[in-house]
C-alpha cells in the first residue's frame, strides 16, 4: 500500500490549523476517491454479466478500496491529532491568560507605588521649598547684620544633594515613558525645574541684559 499523499504535510502539522487544513485536504481526496470507487463497483458489475474484463475490474476496485481505506485511516489519524492540538492550545491560552493576570497584577501594584512614591516627593519638596525660603529669610537678615560670610547657598546645597547614581532606563521603554523620565531628571539636573540657576558650565546672559543700555549700573 502506497503512503497516503498527503502523509508529509500530516508529519510536519504541529497546530489545530495545520492539522484542519490537511484533514481538507483528506476529505476532498476521500470524495474523488469515493466516486472512483463507485465507477468501478459498477464496471465489475457489468464484467459479471459479460460486458468488460472482470479480472481487471476486480483488480482496479481492490486497489481503490485500498486508496479509500489508507485516506480514512490517515484522515482519523489527523482527527485524533488535531484533538491533541487544540487541547495543547487550550492549555496555552490558560497559560497565557494566568501570564496576563500576572502582569496587571504586578502593574497595578507598581502604579499604586509609583503613586505613593510621587506623592511623598511633593510633600518633600513643598517642605524643602519652604526650608530654601527660611534660608533666603536668614540670608537677607545676615546681610543686613553685615556678616555675609555665615550666609549658605541654597543652590549648592541642593546640587551637592542630588549628586549620585542614577537608574539605568531600560532599552526598550515606550516614549510616554521616557517623557516622563525626562521631567523627573529635570528635577534633578542643574538648570532643571527646580534649579534657579543656569546649568553647570553653561553660558551667562548677554552684558545687555545686565546692564542698562545708557552703562549707568547694572539695571
Amino acid at each position: 500500500m502506497t503512503p497516503s499523499p498527503h502523509a508529509e504535510a500530516l508529519g510536519r502539522a504541529r497546530t489545530a490549523a495545520d492539522f484542519a487544513a490537511v484533514i481538507a485536504l483528506l476529505d476532498s481526496d476521500l470524495k474523488t476517491a469515493a466516486a472512483r470507487k463507485l465507477e468501478l463497483e459498477k464496471a465489475k458489475g457489468r464484467a459479471m454479466f459479460g460486458r468488460g474484463d472482470l479480472a481487471a475490474a476486480r483488480i482496479a476496485l481492490s486497489e481503490a478500496n485500498a486508496v479509500v481505506a489508507l485516506l480514512e485511516k490517515t484522515r482519523e489519524a489527523a482527527n485524533e491529532r488535531r484533538a491533541a492540538a487544540q487541547s495543547e492550545d487550550c492549555v496555552d491560552i490558560a497559560a497565557l491568560a494566568d501570564e496576563i493576570r500576572a502582569n496587571a497584577a504586578s502593574l497595578d501594584e507598581r502604579w499604586r507605588m509609583a503613586h505613593w512614591l510621587v506623592e511623598q516627593l511633593r510633600q518633600q519638596l513643598f517642605d524643602a521649598d519652604a526650608l530654601r525660603g527660611a534660608v533666603a529669610t536668614a540670608n537677607s537678615q545676615l546681610d543686613a547684620a553685615g556678616v555675609a560670610n555665615l550666609k549658605i547657598n541654597p543652590t549648592a546645597v541642593r546640587r551637592a544633594a542630588v549628586t549620585g547614581r542614577r537608574a539605568t532606563a531600560p532599552a526598550r521603554l515606550s516614549a510616554a515613558a521616557i517623557q516622563a523620565d525626562r521631567l523627573l531628571l529635570s528635577l534633578l539636573s542643574p538648570g532643571g525645574a527646580l534649579d534657579p540657576r543656569p546649568a553647570l558650565g553653561a553660558p551667562v546672559g548677554g552684558i545687555a541684559g545686565r546692564y542698562s543700555l545708557r552703562g549707568r549700573g547694572r539695571g
